[in-house]
């Protein structure tokens, strides 16, 4: 227990992370669109960096490729796939200590780590890839009690430039209007709460360098309930001015709905999908 406490120490500085969760707690909580807070220089110094370091390349083995209409990035979610320093980070942001933390920053009691990392892990988009708006799946898909409530998003990119695009955009709960723009600079950490509504993507096509991507750590807090919340799917949504794309939003949001019910009723993950996207698409990343 020591030597882990001394390992998480090396990473986050756990009273700074404390003091500074209470001190924007209630900024966070009466955010507009919907609660969330950026935190910049959120890991330390070196830890920072010995994290961008080890991100390893899409190229590498166990990556999953997310390429449909309403998406065009790369997760890598196996622990055992996942290099060592870049596993420490993640068990330090799901350690007991930091989810309680969370839980007071965001007044969401009883907030569970997903150590699975369904969905989470490493993110990484290259050029020309985006994520279009959306509100995220509700319920855990293989823990039918367990609701999504809140997400951490930790970006590791070193030199990112504006021109570059790749902001995260929060949109109003109507969707008729972008709300917040944050950019993934490097060391930099967003929360927010995910709820039915709580629109948010970067639906822009990433313009780094060809030899840059857009780098993140993707984990999601689950609050257990004692009965079963409702199931929705991702739900992906049409911006104004998006015209006749809508359509290929919403068609495609059906599609990723039933996949989303076979993988809860039959147990399979995404890996399935990334090699049935990827084979559909010509075997392009």
């Amino acid at each position: 227990m020591i030597q882990e406490s001394t390992r998480i120490r090396s990473i986050l500085d756990l009273e700074k992370i404390k003091t500074r969760f209470a001190e924007q707690a209630q900024s966070y909580q009466q955010a507009s669109p919907f609660p969330f807070a950026r935190f910049d220089d959120f890991l330390e110094p070196e830890a920072a960096r010995a994290a961008m370091g080890a991100f390893p390349k899409v190229e590498d083995e166990g990556w999953i490729h997310y390429v449909h209409v309403n998406e065009k990035k790369h997760g890598l979610n196996k622990m055992d796939s996942i290099p060592p320093y870049l596993q420490e980070v993640i068990r330090a942001l799901n350690s007991d200590a930091f989810v309680q933390y969370l839980s007071q920053l965001t007044g969401i009691p009883g907030l569970k780590a997903d150590h699975s990392l369904e969905g989470g892990g490493l993110h990484q988009s290259q050029r020309g890839g985006y994520l279009n708006i959306h509100a995220d799946f509700t319920v855990h898909p293989h823990k039918r009690n367990w609701r999504r409530r809140v997400n951490l998003l930790l970006y590791l990119n070193e030199g990112w430039k504006p021109e570059y695009k790749g902001d995260l955009e929060l949109w109003s709960r109507d969707m008729k209007a972008c709300e917040a723009r944050i950019s993934p600079v490097f060391n930099r950490c967003v929360i927010f709460n995910t709820d039915e509504d709580s629109y948010h993507g970067l639906p822009e096509p990433i313009a780094c360098p060809e030899d840059m991507t857009r780098k993140s750590i993707a984990l999601y807090y689950f609050t257990e309930e004692d009965h079963r919340p409702k199931k929705r799917a991702t739900n992906y949504r049409a911006r104004p001015g998006d015209g006749l794309k809508a359509a290929l939003i919403w068609a495609d949001k059906q599609m990723v709905n039933v996949y989303n019910t076979l993988k809860g009723w039959l147990g399979i993950n995404d890996d399935f999908v990334s090699k049935v996207l990827n084979r559909l698409s010509g075997g392009k990343k």
